[in-house]
């Protein structure tokens, strides 16, 4: 039995569906992430396990027991803000033991918890500090630790990195992992940051107008997207308009107006003269000369539209005979640097026959 359950769940605003008939199963150590658009119905679904809102219809279960009527501060739930909600008044010592002091336990269990909380989040010598006199990723490790000092059956985490610079933002990625393997207690993550959700989770829902488009592991959403929705929001993917052409064994063979036919991966589902897209990622597509992309499959004459230089990749944009730009990764591994095609230079683009994915309209 799943240690979560939502049930056929929505919760509605006047006229609109912000939840709408939601079902998701989340299992008991798991890092589940809840991804999509600002207003998508990520943070009501969070706020209704946490207690802070009731749905309409549906059923929310905790280890097979309905929620329904349960209250807040009565649900074995912590949450953890955006804003950390740390009081400021307070040392961190007494910021992290704030629950088991307002739950009456003995001192010396008090002092025993919050032994163990400091080391979990590397904060033993930052006891007597003052929130005030931390760093951002610091608040965040005192939230965290108070959120865990009583060990919840669940924490819900609501875009809790998103206040963070860059750098620091993928340090605490780190470290949330980390402290999840080392407490085993469930994580329900709420981010509209993809790479965020990708880096961090076990299985993602991505979720699009109160609906769950797609549940599955970070892999197979980035690389086998169910539908267009889910391809377009999770990095960075171009779509050329295509038809099914012939259905062989173990490929499709596709049509694209004004380029010429695609070999792609078999899919499930999928019949001759189906109209859709092909979806491909950028480094799944090779970039050079005719002779150094004659093995594959699929290539094609292009132009160079535009380059991004970024370090250790430069990302090409390659206008296609049909007007197609497609986007290309070229690694600046070589030694002394890589040498750039220019804008305007002719080259040519190709995948292998098992790259990209068919996606129906």
């Amino acid at each position: 039995m799943a240690l979560l359950e939502l049930r056929n769940v929505t919760r509605r605003f006047g006229d609109l569906a912000a939840v709408d008939d939601v079902s998701l199963a989340i299992e008991a150590g798991e890092f589940f992430t809840l991804l999509g658009p600002s207003g998508c119905g990520k943070t009501t679904i969070l706020r209704m396990i946490a207690g802070f809102e009731f749905p309409d219809a549906g059923q929310i279960l905790l280890d097979g027991k309905d929620l329904a009527g349960v209250p807040a501060e009565k649900r074995p739930v912590h949450t953890v803000f955006q804003s950390y909600a740390l009081f400021p008044h307070l040392t961190v010592a007494e910021n992290i033991s704030f629950p088991l002091r307002m739950a009456h336990h003995d001192p010396a269990d008090i002092r025993r918890h919050l032994k163990d909380a400091l080391e979990q989040v590397r904060l033993t010598g930052k006891a007597d500090k003052y929130p005030h006199e931390l760093s951002g990723g610091q608040q965040q490790r005192v939230a965290l630790a108070r959120a865990l000092i009583n060990r919840p059956r669940l924490l819900l985490l609501d875009e809790s990195l998103a206040a963070l610079d860059a750098k620091l933002r993928e340090e605490m990625q780190v470290e949330l992992i980390s402290l999840q393997r080392a407490v085993g207690i469930t994580f329900i993550f709420v981010t509209h940051a993809q790479v965020e959700a990708l880096a961090l989770s076990h299985r993602i829902a991505v979720m699009n107008q109160g609906r769950v488009e797609q549940v599955d592991v970070p892999s197979r959403l980035y690389s086998h997207p169910r539908n267009r929705f889910v391809a377009d929001f999770i990095g960075q993917i171009t779509m050329i308009p295509a038809q099914v052409e012939q259905v062989g064994r173990g490929h499709l063979h596709l049509m694209v107006e004004g380029l010429g036919e695609i070999v792609t991966p078999l899919q499930q589902s999928v019949a001759a003269g189906d109209k859709g897209v092909f979806a491909i990622r950028p480094e799944q597509v090779r970039i050079g000369v005719q002779a150094e992309l004659a093995e594959l499959k699929n290539h094609f004459a292009g132009e160079v539209h535009s380059l991004l230089y970024q370090g250790d990749v430069s990302v090409y944009r390659v206008r296609l005979p049909n007007g197609t730009l497609i986007e290309a990764l070229l690694p600046n591994s070589a030694p002394g640097g890589a040498e750039l095609f220019k804008v305007g230079a002719g080259i040519r683009v190709g995948w292998r026959h098992d790259a990209g994915v068919f996606l129906h309209e």
